[in-house]
């Protein structure tokens, strides 16, 4: 089995966990420009059965570079779920740092060595849209609006100080993924993001935001959906009554 590369000293083993459905013409220029970025990371591809063949030329790339490895699921099971499995992976084979990167280009993998600096001052670094110098690029205004009230709903509702808590460019630290109850998170959607974020909060673990530019995709055509609305709109105000009520149990427990 494979395990974790030794890094350099003072250099933590970084797996890249990348899901993927139907990203076939994404995938191969998204590990070029990581492997230029990151020579030394290695990449985990998560594919949920793509009928377009991107669990081939996964095994392919996988067959012919050390540093490429795939997991088949068989359905498409959702974003979350094959985190889950990926961190699952990465977690038995000894990885240190694990980042969440979408493989249709949308993330810089040029922004990654920023996002791994910062981790290292913290347990959770978010690739952040919206903090000065973050910024969006060719998305229409619709989604634009879609994604601000998205994230300021989500701010609001559970009181947290994140600016951009729908991100998907991130890197965590092992030990947040050992503390979280990864059996417990069901989220499918986007709103997986969320609910990582406020369970790395209410665990005590330190969340920090790198500016990063999210670049809309050029190929393929977007997993955004109404039902990943929906269910981001339903769990997110569940959460936040569920933390509201933590804080004035723990208030009314220290008088």
């Amino acid at each position: 089995m494979a395990q974790a590369p030794r890094g350099a000293e003072g250099i933590e083993p970084v797996l890249v966990v990348i899901p993927t459905y139907n990203e076939r013409e994404n995938l191969g220029p998204v590990l070029d420009r990581l492997h230029k970025a990151l020579p030394d990371v290695h990449v985990l591809v998560v594919d949920d059965g793509s009928p377009d063949g991107t669990g081939e030329l996964a095994d392919e790339r996988a067959d012919g570079d050390d540093r490429v490895h795939v997991l088949h699921r068989t359905e498409k099971a959702g974003l979350g779920k094959a985190y889950i499995a990926g961190f699952r992976w990465g977690l038995a084979k000894g990885y240190a740092t694990f980042v969440e990167m979408d493989a249709d280009g949308s993330h810089a993998p040029e922004d990654l060595p920023r996002l791994l600096d910062a981790v290292g001052d913290a347990d959770l670094s978010i690739g952040s849209r919206y903090v000065p110098g973050g910024s969006t690029v060719n998305w229409p205004m619709s989604r634009k609006v879609l994604s601000r009230g998205a994230n300021v709903y989500s701010r609001i509702a559970m009181g947290l100080k994140v600016s951009d808590m729908t991100a998907g460019f991130r890197a965590y630290r092992r030990p947040v993924l050992e503390k979280l109850e990864l059996d417990e998170i069901a989220s499918h959607g986007y709103c997986f993001q969320i609910d990582l974020t406020r369970r790395t909060a209410d665990a005590g673990f330190d969340i920090v935001e790198v500016p990063i530019t999210f670049t809309d995709r050029e190929i393929g055509v977007s997993k955004m959906s109404g039902d990943i609305m929906r269910e981001a709109f339903f769990r997110v105000a569940a959460w936040g009554v569920q933390r509201r009520v933590g804080q004035v149990k723990r208030l009314f427990g220290r008088g």
